[in-house]
């Protein structure tokens, strides 16, 4: 079904890191201040492309879920305390989607 890689498709190298040099000011090195802040990196799943293909994902999931719970319902079984449950988390599921399509706090930019 599978296959066994023996060796990588492409050889790579590790390169060294680069050699501390000596400080020529070590007293800068020293002084009291507040650290500098790393670059914040971009939040996955912020783009438009990636709210609309989850979103729709989590609405899909969640009707899927309410689905099958209502289906017994139908066919004229009462419905027990699991079913409502079941249909319960259904419409949370897919109330999430919504709200990953709506986009509430407006964080995510349209790219392209």
């Amino acid at each position: 079904m599978g296959s066994y890689m023996t060796q990588p498709l492409e050889p790579f190298q590790v390169a060294a890191p680069p050699a501390a040099a000596a400080s020529a000011n070590p007293a800068a090195l020293a002084t009291p201040g507040p650290p500098a802040s790393p670059e914040q990196t971009p939040v996955p799943n912020n783009c438009w492309s990636c709210r609309v293909l989850s979103g729709s994902g989590l609405i899909g999931a969640g009707g899927y879920v309410y689905w099958v719970a209502r289906k017994p319902m139908k066919l004229g079984y009462p419905p027990s305390p699991g079913t409502v449950v079941q249909m319960v988390i259904g419409i949370s599921i897919a109330c999430w989607g919504a709200i990953i399509l709506s986009d509430p706090r407006g964080k995510s930019v349209r790219v392209g």
